[in-house]
């Protein structure tokens, strides 16, 4: 009977069509059918950007951020259901919106980097996102893509199961985003102008943050603290978020272990931690159950730092998880946090995660992809003296290609349209030059090229990449993510990538899949995936001081046969440069 009758939902007028006259058995039939059938909703935000006043570190500020919210507001759907978000700019900066992790399916133009995917959100200006959340469960989140903007822009995405399916563990009593960020004493904007004029580092932030307050190991900071309150015997989701601009963290909940039960809105292989480790970008999700004696524990934070000699924010954030009826005047017991170059607990974090069971991988390989990345130099252009090292400025790239992004037009925009001199599909697929990655760089290999090169990719093809961490300025890790897709992690390790020894070792049973991997320090990653999603999708440096300074390619995915494989076309409202 359900495949016969068509019905018509209007989620804003709740109001139900049907196309035939009930008699009584055919509405018992049909109440039936629609007790087993699960209905996709279609969720409707506005966004506002804007200024607004936040007080800091005892020092009242001017942030950027999404309706009068700093953190900006949590959106929660279900697998299957769709999003319309209307942006409005209301900002002095151009401003684009990035749901990051979101597949995006046949449809870029709801991406958002700015002139990637689209020209910027001008002040004054709006554009409405629209997608659909297609087989994706857990936590991702959404944030500014233009310039440092994401500092403050940003604001959970929880995507639960559809209704009637559980979670694959065990109902928890309360969830909660943990959303780790920076915070700078001054404007964000500055700092950015500041380097990209002198060529130098950034200066690092002041604070680490959850949920946008540092906590009460800061000054003027208590009040502001962020608190969770569970009874003894509660099961906790975490919904832990590295939304920090330039760092890894390690993100840590005294004397409590942490269950990992998802990555990247991924469900993972459960295992028990007391430490978790987040790069830029990426997600956890862990069971926390409230077992200890009643009091209050300090969930804390702070930077997993693995570039040799490079400063860095060594602050520690903090939230409390307090019982209720315990006393709310004792001290808070911190947790005891790795070192800040704890290389060895990252790798045995890493090396846990996986999928719960056997996977489909890739087997045969259509484009087989080395990219060596990390820093550079560039001279010294005419001008200020560059205050970088040795009278240089600092530079990034992938394959030696330092990339520029376009101006006149968006990536995808050119593409679609034909406009020529915006780019050019000649992206090396190796290294121009082979050489020692990890070892000693010989000094003409330090300056990378300038330009905006992109990869082409047949529909369908099976990709891998060996991503490959260089130690031209230091080896660091770099947490690099892929727009439009999902990839498995099938080996990574430190050294440079030998394909006689180390393909032999790569797990193609149960890798653990991801939108954002941590290229180990001084080391490398084997990452594979289907190129089954059409449209120009960004990968980059998910640091944004090392995007900034070109560490980014696009690839370009050409349609496939019929219309399920084949770009959508661009939606009325999007910007133009």
């Amino acid at each position: 009977m359900c495949g016969v009758v068509v019905i018509e939902l209007n989620f804003k007028r709740k109001q139900l069509i049907i196309n035939r006259t009930m008699s009584g058995l055919f509405l018992i039939s049909l109440l039936l059918c629609l007790a087993s059938t699960t209905f996709a909703e279609t969720h409707y935000h506005q966004f506002n950007v804007q200024e607004i006043a936040e007080r800091r570190l005892c020092r009242n500020h001017r942030i950027v951020a999404v309706n009068g919210q700093f953190p900006g507001p949590t959106l929660e759907v279900r697998n299957g259901d769709s999003l319309v978000v209307k942006v409005t700019n209301s900002a002095p900066y151009n401003v684009t919106i990035h749901w990051h992790g979101v597949r995006q399916l046949r449809n870029p133009w709801a991406d958002g980097p700015e002139y990637v995917t689209q020209c910027p959100i001008r002040p004054g200006g709006s554009y409405t996102y629209r997608f659909t959340i297609t087989d994706q469960e857990g936590t991702l989140w959404w944030h500014a893509h233009s310039r440092w903007l994401r500092t403050t822009v940003y604001g959970a995405l929880v995507i639960r199961p559809k209704l009637g399916s559980p979670y694959p563990f065990p109902t928890p009593k309360i969830e909660f985003p943990v959303i780790l960020g920076e915070w700078w004493d001054r404007k964000v904007i500055s700092v950015l102008r500041q380097a990209l004029f002198t060529g130098a580092a950034p200066n690092i932030s002041d604070a680490i943050t959850i949920n946008g307050q540092p906590g009460d190991l800061f000054r003027c900071s208590s009040q502001g603290t962020t608190r969770l309150s569970v009874k003894k015997g509660d099961t906790v989701l975490l919904r832990v978020i590295n939304a920090a601009l330039n760092q890894q963290l390690f993100f840590s909940v005294a004397n409590h272990k942490l269950t990992v039960v998802a990555t990247d809105a991924v469900y993972t292989k459960q295992f028990t931690t007391n430490v978790i480790m987040l790069g830029p970008g990426q997600t956890t999700d862990v069971l926390l159950t409230a077992d200890q004696q009643p009091g209050r524990y300090y969930m804390a934070a702070r930077a997993y730092e693995s570039a040799r000699n490079a400063p860095f924010d060594n602050t520690t954030a903090t939230a409390i998880l307090e019982y209720k009826l315990s006393a709310t005047t004792s001290q808070p017991v911190l947790p005891q946090l790795p070192a800040y170059n704890d290389t060895n607990t990252v790798t045995a974090f890493s090396n846990q995660i996986k999928s719960p069971g056997k996977v489909i991988v890739p087997m045969k390989i259509d484009e087989n992809l080395f990219f060596a990345v990390g820093l550079g130099f560039f001279n010294c252009s005419p001008g200020p003296r560059c205050q970088g090292p040795n009278n240089t400025r600092f530079g990034a790239s992938m394959n030696n290609v330092s990339f520029v992004l376009p101006k006149r037009a968006s990536l995808l925009q050119a593409y679609t349209q034909n406009i020529p001199n915006i780019y050019t599909t000649d992206f090396p697929h190796v290294p121009p030059m082979q050489f020692d990655y990890t070892g000693n760089v010989p000094r003409g290999l330090w300056q990378p090229v300038k330009g905006t090169k992109l990869y082409n990719l047949k529909f369908g093809s099976n990709v891998q990449i060996v991503l490959q961490d260089t130690s031209i300025f230091s080896t660091e890790d770099h947490p690099v993510h892929l727009h439009g897709y999902h990839f498995y992690i099938v080996g990574q390790g430190f050294g440079n990538f030998n394909p006689a020894t180390n393909t032999a070792g790569f797990n193609l049973v149960d890798p653990p899949q991801r939108n954002t991997i941590d290229v180990p320090v001084g080391g490398w990653a084997a990452i594979r995936f289907v190129a089954d999603n059409p449209g120009v999708w960004f990968m980059h440096c998910h640091i944004d001081t090392h995007l900034a300074w070109g560490f980014a390619m696009a690839f370009i995915v050409e349609n496939g046969v019929g219309e399920s494989e084949t770009l959508l076309p661009p939606p009325f409202d999007l910007p133009q440069c």
